[in-house]
Parts: C-alpha cells; sequence; structure tokens
C-alpha cells in the first residue's frame, strides 16, 4: 500500500492522541486500583523523538515510491470518446499561394479550437500570423494590394496618366463556436477610405464581402448559412487574392476593370451545401439573390422597389458586361422576388498530377427588375440569364511550367427584353450570349534566399479575348455597335515572391478592339501585394 504526507501526519497525530489517552488514564487510576508511576519529563521526551525518527523514515520510503516507475496497467485503458469519434477534418484554406494547384473548399480555414490538442507555436499566432489570439477561437487574417504606374486614359483621347491607387485592405475575421461550427466574414477597404471627403481626398468604399456561418456535418456534406457570401463561379472569383494570380489587376474575364464577364468580386446573398463526392472531387451549390439588370445608383431604386419611371441604366450591356448586374446587399433593395441558382464542381484527377480546375453553372429564371421599361415607354418583360464556365490550372510536375486556361459563356432567354436594348443607346446593345476565353503560360524560376525570404520570381504571358456584343440582338433600339465590345487582351510580366504570402509585381497590357482610334487603354503597372 502506498504512503502519503496526509496518511503520515494522520499517524503522528493518532500516535499523539493515544499517548495523551494514556497518559490521562494514568493520572486517573480505576478504584481499588493503585496508582502507576507518571512518566517523566525525560521520559516523555525520548518516546517524541522516537516518534519523529518513525515519521522520518517513512517520509523517506514515501519519497522512493514516488521516484519508481509506475505499475504498468493490467489492461490498456478505453479509447477516449475524441479517438472513437474524431472531429471532421477541417477543408482547405481557400487559397495556397504562390501556385493553387490543389482542389480547394470554398470554405475558409476556421480557426483553431481551444477544445483540440495545444498547437505548435506557429498555429497559436493567430492574429495576422504575428500573435497568439486574445480569445480562443478566434483568428484575423489580411490581404491587400497597393497599385501604381501609367495608364492611357480613353476619356483624354489615349494620353497616358501616371498614379497610385490603395486598391484594397481587406480583414478576414473568424470565429469558432466549435470544431463544427464557425464564423467567416470578410471586411474590405477599398481605394484608401469609406468617404467622399474632400479634405483627406477620399472615395472609396468600406463593404461587407462575406458573412456567414459553416455547419460541418461531414466531408461530405455542409451546411452554410443564409449570408453574404462569393458566388460560386470561376476560380478567380473565389480565390482573388493577389498572391494568387500574377498580373497586377485581376486576369481579363472577371475584372471590373477591363469590363470583365464574371462580375469580380461577385457577392451575393445567399446559402448552400458544399462538401466531397469523392476524394479529388469536390461540390458546392448555392441559392442566392439573382443578378438584376439595373445599374443605377442606389437612391434611383423607388419605395415601391422598382425601376424608376424615367430613363435608367442598365445593369447588362454589351460594353461593360455584367459589372454593374449584381443586387444589392442589404436594406431589402432588391427589385425582384428571383432567386438564382449556381453549381460547381472543382478537381484534382490523380491520374494527371499537377492538374486542378473546376466547372461553374449558374440560372437565374428572371434578371429584369419590377417596372423595366424601354425609354418609349414600354414595359420590358422577362429574361433568363445561363452561365457556364470552364477553368484549368496545370503545374507540370518536377518542373517550372505552369499553364492556366479559362473558357465563360453567357445566354439570354430573351434579348429583346434587356434595358441595353431598349435605353435609346445604340451602341451597348445585347445579342443573344456573350463569350471569352483566356491563356496564360508561366515559369517560375527559384531566386535563392535573401533577408531570410526564399525568393521565386514568375514570369508570364497572358491572351484574353472577349465578345460582349455577338449577333441576335432585338429590341426598340436601333444598333451601331463601335467594336468596343469585342477586345484582346495581351498581358506580359512578373511576379516575385519574397515569401508565398508576399508579391511583387510589374507587367505591361496592350489593349485591342476595332472601335474607331482604338481602345486606348495600354497600361504599364507594378504592385505590391499580400495574404497573411
Amino acid at each position: 500500500m502506498g504512503l502519503t504526507r496526509n496518511g503520515i501526519g494522520g499517524l503522528a497525530a493518532l500516535t499523539l492522541l493515544l499517548s495523551a489517552m494514556a497518559t490521562g488514564r494514568a493520572a486517573e487510576p480505576a478504584a481499588g486500583e493503585s496508582a502507576e508511576p507518571t512518566p517523566s519529563n525525560a521520559e516523555l521526551l525520548r518516546e517524541l523523538k522516537a516518534m519523529e525518527k518513525r515519521i522520518r523514515s517513512l517520509e523517506k520510503q514515501l519519497a522512493q515510491q514516488k521516484k519508481a516507475p509506475p505499475p504498468a496497467p493490467a489492461s490498456a485503458p478505453a479509447a477516449s470518446a475524441a479517438t472513437v469519434n474524431p472531429p471532421p477534418a477541417s477543408p482547405s484554406p481557400p487559397s495556397a499561394p504562390p501556385a493553387p494547384l490543389v482542389a480547394q473548399s470554398a470554405a475558409p480555414a476556421p480557426a483553431a479550437s481551444a477544445a483540440s490538442a495545444p498547437a505548435s507555436p506557429a498555429e497559436e499566432k493567430a492574429i495576422f500570423g504575428l500573435a497568439p489570439s486574445p480569445l480562443a477561437g478566434l483568428k484575423l487574417g489580411m490581404y491587400g494590394e497597393l497599385k501604381f504606374g501609367a495608364q492611357q486614359n480613353p476619356a483624354a483621347g489615349g494620353k497616358w496618366q501616371s498614379g497610385f491607387d490603395a486598391a484594397r485592405i481587406v480583414l478576414l475575421p473568424t470565429y469558432q463556436f466549435t470544431d463544427n461550427i464557425i464564423f467567416n466574414s470578410e471586411i474590405e477597404f477599398e481605394h484608401a477610405g469609406a468617404g467622399f471627403d474632400n479634405d483627406d481626398k477620399l472615395h472609396g468604399t468600406a463593404e461587407i464581402e462575406q458573412a456567414f456561418i459553416d455547419f460541418k456535418v461531414s466531408p461530405y456534406f455542409n451546411i452554410r448559412s443564409p449570408g453574404i457570401d462569393l458566388i460560386a463561379f470561376g476560380y478567380t472569383n473565389q480565390h482573388h487574392e493577389p498572391t494568387l494570380f500574377y498580373s497586377v489587376n485581376r486576369p481579363e474575364l472577371e475584372n471590373g476593370l477591363n469590363n470583365g464577364l464574371i462580375p469580380t468580386t461577385w457577392a451575393s446573398p445567399s446559402a448552400g451545401i458544399y462538401g466531397k463526392i469523392v476524394d479529388n472531387l469536390n461540390y458546392q451549390f448555392q441559392i442566392n439573390t439573382s443578378l438584376e439588370d439595373f445599374g443605377d445608383a442606389f437612391d434611383a431604386r423607388t419605395d415601391a422597389r422598382r425601376a424608376p419611371p424615367g430613363p435608367y441604366m442598365a445593369g447588362i450591356d454589351g460594353l461593360n458586361g455584367l459589372d454593374f448586374a449584381t443586387p444589392p446587399r442589404g436594406d431589402f433593395a432588391q427589385l425582384n422576388n428571383t432567386l438564382a441558382y449556381d453549381f460547381q464542381l472543382s478537381y484534382t484527377p490523380p491520374f494527371i498530377p499537377g492538374l486542378a480546375g473546376s466547372t461553374s453553372f449558374y440560372y437565374s429564371p428572371n434578371i429584369e427588375p419590377r417596372g423595366a421599361h424601354a425609354d418609349n415607354g414600354r414595359p420590358l418583360g422577362a429574361s433568363s440569364l445561363a452561365m457556364i464556365d470552364t477553368e484549368l490550372r496545370y503545374r507540370l510536375p518536377q518542373s517550372g511550367f505552369e499553364f492556366r486556361g479559362e473558357a465563360v459563356g453567357l445566354f439570354f432567354g430573351n434579348p429583346g427584353n434587356l434595358r441595353a436594348n431598349n435605353d435609346s443607346d445604340p451602341t451597348n446593345n445585347v445579342g443573344s450570349t456573350m463569350w471569352g476565353i483566356s491563356g496564360e503560360v508561366a515559369y517560375h524560376v527559384p531566386l535563392g534566399r535573401a533577408l531570410g525570404g526564399n525568393w521565386e520570381a514568375v514570369p508570364f504571358y497572358r491572351y484574353t479575348y472577349m465578345n460582349r456584343q455577338t449577333g441576335g440582338v432585338a429590341g426598340s433600339d436601333a444598333t451601331a455597335r463601335t467594336g468596343a465590345g469585342q477586345q484582346q487582351f495581351h498581358t506580359v510580366g512578373v511576379a516575385v515572391f519574397p515569401t508565398p504570402e508576399l508579391v511583387l509585381k510589374l507587367d505591361y497590357q496592350k489593349v485591342i478592339d476595332t472601335e474607331p482610334g482604338g481602345a486606348n487603354s495600354d497600361s504599364v503597372l507594378g504592385a505590391v501585394g499580400w495574404l497573411f
């Protein structure tokens, strides 16, 4: 039987108590008995010293028992609940710079759970990767980009103008309520500020780009709550951090500056499900607020949530594509009751190492707002919109070569009802389709270590063609195309990565169309971008 310090103390107390009782009995003999001699102080002192010696001996035995290894148990203990029912693995993060060639879940990576095993020192730095989180389950990341250089201005006759743009700084807070319930958000500040300030010359925005809660049921089925989410269409729309593409501006098919076919960043009120079908094949399905063929100012929407009675700007047209068609995200200001649907498959086929891609579908039964009308007052009926996108990314194994390609098509159910074909402007008309293709080649060159980083350069070339003004135009407008809706883009440059989280960019872009006088939109730009 093991001895404890409490047991030794109890034994000493019991011995003293018995000694005192014996002394008391000796002092009070029973009737008829002769009194025994009372122990002297010297005898009591000897007894106490003997007791102290015994206590020290017992303490020594206790110390020896503590040093000895514990005996092996007769049988192994039962497995813990965490071993029997481990939590599902966290999805891959939405970005893995610099070359995202692995299929990734649409869900942002959750913060580390307080209930999980102790994290390594690197994992504990949940605030910008620099410091531990003050609250268990809270994680904060950031990405951003600063641009500078010179570009032609079509509004100034193609003259070259230099400038600088604090394009965006984005905060990425997440909070893990449990291992399986995770809040995700993205808060974006664009162009250096959210005010229209004459003193500080601010003319930017602050917006909620993502805000939703994931309920992770299993690797095969997970629920995303109603909220604001990125539409699962194309690759760049969901993975638009500056370390994930090599040009200064986003690729043209998904770039609002070039009036791309996908209105990136395309975020919308939505809800959905996601997971994997089998290994290397994932899916995501969303129900979301439909795109709107209404591109005018927010206050142009009437209190009845209808298009205004007078002229209004089209949301979809042959010059700007879908850039002005995204619906509002707040104030119940949507102009129709239509729900849209999108579905995406992402894949990394194991029989082709280095290949990753996705195929996306989008459908809205009606993109026309309530009260849609032509400039002549004729009411406009409904028009559906169907979209398809396929993109591939291939990194040649054991090589620096990388290839990317994308194709996107838009199909309008009734182009005669589109506002652009009935707005008295004959130059922005829309046909029954829009489409575009893009191809890119890049080569990864290791540069060695410097300043604590393992540097890499990625020279690249990309070609893009877009046609926003195909045939099949109908409506009340005459057609007078200028050629501005059919464009070619040649982009060549280099992206230098001191670390995977930081990129320095420089590129030149040549823009060609058949508009009289040319596109006048060439540029030489540089940028600094980061994601951490």
